[in-house]
């Protein structure tokens, strides 16, 4: 099993014939990923790597049934093309874009609400059940199948540390960018059970980092319902108060949202705290024991 996708799933990209949307629907064709159509609006009837274009999302539905969509559209219009999926009855979006307006944000996600649909970011690097479908801009080479789920707030750090797992002979099965803007449609507490409920995943990941409190509630909901190990590693252990690390969620505000507070509230629920990345490797072994 695995959580969310599997090889059986069908992928539109919205925005194909854009740079981003084709380099990386030829990256998801690689790994294997059922890339069925694409959609950019008056290119309707082009073909980008063997895929079909479309004009609307509600032809490509039409035409091939996808059941996923990930978004490469610039950020002052994704928000129609998302509404767009929604609308179509697509209820998996995986939105790559960032620098989406906040207002949009909102509009999104409560959309995604009244339609009973899922959004993974936006800013996210995206999800893979590995060796068996890919929707996202990860590195292909690292995800290889195995028993680790990895959720994680941060893209590049979690690349760096499913490759460490990997070198130690550990592969993922499940791996979830949530993204990095304050506002995000999937969190830490709706992709944990996903987890502990999938029986290829026998130990989880957490890649979390300074600002908001994704990381106080996912600690709250794994000692109250987690029957799995979990390993946490907390990206801003040095940032200043005030500084935005990188992500729009990633600054420590009114003292809240710090490095300490985040490791205190997981260790506290029984989570083994990462303070380096080589470390990880070695604590997601010892729980697996």
């Amino acid at each position: 099993m695995s959580i969310l996708i599997d090889a059986n799933t069908r992928v539109l990209v919205q925005g194909i014939t854009g740079n981003q949307g084709s380099f990386h629907t030829a990256r998801m064709l690689d790994y294997g990923t059922k890339v069925v159509a694409g959609v950019s609006p008056g290119k309707g009837g082009q073909v980008v790597h063997g895929v079909p274009v479309f004009d609307t999302v509600a032809a490509a539905c039409e035409a091939l049934s996808p059941d996923a969509s990930i978004i490469f559209i610039p950020a002052p219009l994704a928000k129609d093309a998302i509404l767009e999926a929604l609308a179509s009855g697509i209820k998996l979006i995986v939105v790559i874009t960032e620098h989406i307006p906040l207002h949009d944000e909102i509009a999104i996600m409560h959309a995604a609400k009244d339609y009973g649909a899922r959004i993974v970011g936006p800013n996210t690097f995206g999800l893979v059940s590995s060796g068996k479908c890919k929707i996202g801009i990860m590195p292909n080479q690292f995800y290889q199948p195995g028993p680790i789920g990895v959720v994680s707030r941060s893209g590049t750090l979690s690349y760096q540390i499913v490759a460490n797992l990997l070198a130690s002979g550990l592969g993922t099965s499940t791996v979830v960018g949530l993204g990095g803007d304050r506002i995000v449609g999937m969190s830490f507490v709706d992709i944990l059970p996903l987890f502990n409920a999938d029986p290829e995943t026998k130990a989880i990941v957490l890649v979390g980092e300074i600002g908001g409190s994704a990381e106080e509630d996912a600690a709250r909901f794994i000692a109250a319902h987690m029957s799995k190990p979990v390993i946490a590693f907390i990206a801003g252990k040095s940032a200043p108060p005030g500084k935005r690390m990188g992500h729009a969620g990633a600054i420590i505000e009114r003292g809240r949202g710090t490095y300490q507070s985040k490791v205190e509230a997981l260790e506290a629920a029984g989570v083994k705290v990462a303070h380096a990345l080589a470390d990880l490797p070695e604590l997601v072994k010892q729980a697996l024991k």
